[in-house]
């Protein structure tokens, strides 16, 4: 390597590392959630509360709803919101929307999306799937390689909360069999464009 290729190879590292720096000085030191991040776990297993954990130490954060909105017609699931946003930092910006990969595009403070499941799920049924409308597939599969795309490019620390499927019965409906391949499938892709992996067992984490 000539003297001139390696200044010029030394002045690439310091620029990128120069550019790590000033993404920490802007936005404060997070610690453990830097970087792309993927919670899974169960019902209950504590993955949100570890989650939120990993956020605590930045200035600024949005927390991103994918999930339906409450409403008063299912009042458990008005019930599991309202805990979610009691645990939450006031000064943290929640957004509610369907549109995570336009979200994540625009966002330039730390990011917590609280969880991919209940997104899923949405999804599902903007695209048809319940009803088997034709090309729901197609559809879905847009939708889920859009939000990759934006997960991978994304340059802000970020963690997202899904839920471990696949480890009990089979589904013994349609429906339920399309949200567990889906979603595993999802977990899957999501898993290999992060930098950290971590299954909440019990309240226990175990990083994969």
């Amino acid at each position: 390597m000539t003297n001139d290729s390696g200044r010029r190879l030394a002045d690439a590292v310091a620029a990128r590392l120069e550019a790590g720096a000033a993404m920490l000085r802007r936005f404060g030191r997070g610690g453990h959630g830097n970087g792309r991040v993927l919670i899974l776990g169960g019902v209950r297993s504590g993955k949100s509360r570890y989650a939120e954990q990993l956020m605590v130490g930045y200035n600024h954060v949005v927390y991103i709803a994918g999930g339906l909105p409450p409403t008063d017609d299912d009042p458990e699931w008005a019930a599991r919101v309202a805990a979610h946003r009691a645990r939450r930092p006031p000064h943290w910006r929640t957004v509610e929307t369907s549109d995570l990969a336009g979200t994540l595009r625009c966002t330039t403070t730390p990011m917590l999306v609280d969880c991919l499941g209940t997104w899923l799920s949405r999804v599902l049924d903007e695209v048809g799937a319940w009803q088997q409308e034709q090309g729901w597939q197609q559809r879905v599969d847009e939708r889920l390689r859009d939000f990759v795309d934006a997960w991978r490019t994304t340059t802000v620390p970020i963690v997202a909360v899904s839920n471990e499927v696949g480890s009990g019965v089979v589904p013994a409906t349609v429906s339920g069999r399309i949200f567990r391949d889906v979603l595993g499938a999802l977990n899957t892709a999501v898993a290999a464009e992060s930098h950290s992996v971590r299954l909440v067992v019990a309240g226990r984490v175990l990083r994969l």
